[in-house]
Order: C-alpha cells, then structure tokens, then sequence
C-alpha cells in the first residue's frame, strides 16, 4: 500500500514540473527586440522589422569565444552571402554582454563583422523561446583565458518566416548536431524558400 501511495506521489510530482521544451515547427515565434552589435558597432535589433526583408534564422549559442561557439560564428560569417542571397537574415543569441559582443562581432576568426550578435543577458528571449540555461562554472574562462561569467543559453536554431511561423527548429541536445551543422541545415531551409 505504501509503495503505491509514493508512486503516486512521485507521479504527482513529475508531472506538477514544467517540462521546458524548444518551440517547434508551426508555432509563432515570438517578437523580441535587443541590444546586437554588427562589425563591433551596436544597435537595437527586432526581429519584427528583420522579418519585413525576408526569413530571419536566429540561432542560440551558449557563449562567445568558446570552442563551439567559435566554430558557429565562424561558418555563419563564412556562408553569410548564401543567407544573403536567399534573401535572409542571420542574428546569434547568446547571455553574453554587449562588450563581450562588440569584440567577437568584429573579430575576423568568428563573426568577422558580418552579421551581428545580440545580448541576453536577462535570458527574456530565450525564455520566451522556451529554451533552458545553465550555469557557468564560477571558474570558467573562455578561448582567450577571460572568465565566462554569465549563464549558457542551449544551442538551439530556428528558421522563422516572414509570417512569424517557425519553419524548423533544431537544437544540439535533441538532434545531436555540431555547431557547424546548425549553419548547414538551417542554409538548406532558406534556400529551400528562397527557390519557392
């Protein structure tokens, strides 16, 4: 009797947590705007105002000048004409601050200054994005020995399109892609619109 009574405790507590889970195809995504920085110059990004020119893929990455991260940033920047000729967009997300952002921006190794990046510090866009964060070890320093210092934001993409419909949705965990195959998919979708 006492093993039912905990299973169904345990039960009732499993499904009382909220299971955070990415946005997917189909759902509207939401607005947001933010402080980006663009070859190390700042702005103020919307999304809305993005999505009037074309599809918009906003990809989430946990932080700037890390191994992965670097990589993302860095084939972006290297196949941005193919995003530009497919009419779309290219904004990163991450937790990091806006002067962190206004150096990896402009640096030629990673964003090399063409397309921008925006803060998150607050996490309000990811949140809103249903996405999760994690904490940085206290000591945790990045490629170039500077300590990290903010939350990680999950690696996750999505290919938004101009009626604000989340076209797909990919993430690292889930679908267990290298940050270089999140530039490659989410490529493919946008050319895919493009020939439409």
């Amino acid at each position: 009797m006492m093993k039912k009574v905990f299973l169904g405790l345990a039960i009732s507590a499993l499904i009382g947590l909220p299971v955070l889970a990415a946005l997917k195809a189909g759902d509207m995504a939401p607005d947001f705007a933010a402080k980006a920085s663009l070859a190390g110059k700042e702005f103020n990004f919307s999304l809305q105002d993005a999505l009037k020119k074309g599809p918009v893929v906003v990809y989430f990455y946990p932080s700037a000048y890390t191994k992965g991260c670097d990589l993302e940033a860095h084939t972006f920047a290297e196949q941005k004409d193919k995003f530009d000729a497919a009419g779309a967009t290219i904004i990163g997300v991450s937790a990091d601050s806006i002067a962190r952002l206004d150096a990896f921006s402009a640096d030629p190794s990673y964003c090399a200054g063409k397309f921008p990046v925006a803060s998150d510090a607050d996490h309000s866009i990811a949140t809103s994005y249903n996405l999760n964060t994690t904490t940085a070890k206290p000591d945790a320093t990045d490629v170039r020995g500077d300590m990290i210092g903010h939350d990680f934001i999950e690696r996750t993409t999505f290919v938004i399109g101009k009626n604000h419909k989340i076209i797909a949705t990919f993430s690292s965990k889930d679908d267990k892609l290298m940050p270089d195959q999140h530039v490659e998919k989410s490529l493919e979708i946008v050319q895919q619109l493009a020939s439409k």
